[in-house]
């Protein structure tokens, strides 16, 4: 059984200590250890532990003196008090100083390794809620995630178009988040109680599209048998958002123009105009400068649309939030499949940041979603992330891969310099320890000693 959690123990009596400190590595945790209070804290200075294990009489101070530097960490270690003194009086001191168990010597080394199990799980509980309030309280903005300069610069646009009744035209690559942006616009708006319509100009086929935007009369066409309401109908008095703006045939594009000049439309084989009050919002992938000179689009719509146009940044432009939006993805993903995947290792990030993520956000999303169903270990490794980012592109930075360098042995090339036996045999036991985080049994085991043998060459 492996873990990644760390735990310090604090225990004066040198058999008690290296006892629990031998059971909880094999239980695979990573163990500090020490006997009295003073070294304790010098090491809660370097280091947050998951859990803190202290007797309760120390040399000098007790146990509780270490809980106030507690207060000091970001995220506090649980903390397990143990004494030879149990009394209902100190175990009540003990709680209400902030540990949240108390256990009497003798121990009883299952019931002990159990409680340490526990509060490590409630720790960890703790603090998944807490990340995930953090992800849903701070960070967004109408839904929209982004701490960079770019995406601040974009929700300072929105906030100041959204007071404006005009058009909008909202241009981006594919997977930005064009849509999103449209509903904050909708959603900061007067508007806001209104109808927010959306429809995808790419996905009507064009003898239609008329009847679906601007409605029929009874009998306009064979098998119009009642009159029916378009969208611009059913969006009056909110907003409607006309995704993929760049597909629509030329000969609706004169029909759109008239409606934003006027407000004014009429449906399918009706003799009387209608009169609409919709804000319109248009979303595109496409250069609809290029569209127009092409003739693909009409120069007079364009114009129209561009009084208010905003640019969302692709995500290769805005790194500082790959690894805010890797981790709001894999929290939803966790809190949907009941997983409890604890983050990304440090090689991942940099994979995940070195990339271009040419389908940008919506990209990412999927990237971290799969990573996350194939994830094995409690964080998500570069071997989870799909090739494509492993590999990177052409162009792009060199493959990413877990780092398993080592320190290298002392010495040089000069005979003279060469370091003795001893001190290679002492290196490489810290190496063999630093490689197995601190896990004794596992590091005897691969040097081939008992721990005892162990125990003895670190003394």
């Amino acid at each position: 059984m492996t873990h990644s959690e760390h735990i310090l123990l604090v225990e004066d009596d040198r058999g008690l200590r290296e006892l629990l400190q031998e059971e909880l590595e094999a239980e695979g945790y990573r163990v500090s250890a020490c006997a009295d209070a003073e070294t304790g804290l010098q090491l809660l200075r370097s280091q947050t532990p998951d859990l803190l294990v202290s007797d309760l009489r120390l040399p000098g101070a007790d146990g509780l003196s270490l809980l106030p530097a507690l207060r000091q960490c970001s995220t506090p270690p649980a903390v397990l008090i143990i004494t030879a003194f149990g009394s209902v009086q100190q175990a009540v001191k003990a709680l209400q100083a902030g540990a949240d168990d108390f256990l009497t010597k003798p121990l009883e080394m299952d019931h002990f390794l159990l409680t340490v199990s526990r509060l490590l799980e409630n720790r960890r509980l703790r603090n998944e809620v807490q990340h995930y309030r953090s992800l849903l309280a701070v960070e967004q903005f109408n839904g929209i995630i982004g701490q960079s300069p770019a995406m601040q610069q974009l929700f300072h646009q929105i906030r100041q178009i959204a007071s404006a009744d005009g058009p909008v035209l909202v241009q981006g690559e594919s997977g930005t988040g064009k849509e999103l942006v449209a509903r904050a616009l909708h959603d900061q708006s007067s508007r806001r109680d209104g109808p927010y319509m959306v429809v995808n100009c790419g996905g009507i086929p064009s003898e239609l599209m008329e009847s679906e935007f601007f409605g029929h009369a009874a009998g306009a066409f064979t098998g119009a048998r009642h009159q029916r309401a378009g969208l611009f109908q059913q969006a009056d008095g909110g907003t409607l958002l006309l995704d993929e703006l760049g597909e629509m045939p030329l000969a609706l594009q004169a029909k759109l123009l008239r409606v934003l000049q006027d407000g004014k439309l009429r449906p399918v084989g009706s003799d009387h105009e209608i009169q609409v009050d919709v804000r319109i919002i248009g979303a595109t992938n496409r250069n609809l400068t290029e569209a127009v000179a092409e003739g693909g689009f009409r120069e007079d719509l364009f114009y129209r649309l561009e009084t208010f146009a905003l640019q969302v940044p692709p995500l290769r432009a805005r790194g500082e939030d790959i690894q805010r939006l890797a981790e709001f993805f894999l929290t939803r993903f966790n809190a949907r499949q009941q997983r409890r995947i604890k983050g990304f290792s440090d090689a991942a990030l940099v994979a995940l940041q070195r990339y271009a993520f040419p389908g940008n956000v919506r990209e990412l999303q999927n990237a971290v979603e799969r990573a996350a169903t194939f994830c094995d270990t409690a964080l998500i490794e570069v071997r989870h992330l799909p090739q494509r980012i492993i590999e990177q592109p052409t162009g792009q930075a060199a493959p990413v891969t877990e780092d398993t360098t080592t320190t290298p042995l002392p010495g040089n090339s000069d005979p003279d310099g060469l370091p003795s036996l001893e001190t290679v045999q002492r290196n490489y036991i810290h190496q063999v320890l630093h490689a197995t985080g601190g896990n004794k049994r596992r590091a005897a085991d691969i040097l081939g000693i008992t721990r005892r043998t162990l125990y003895r060459w670190l003394e």
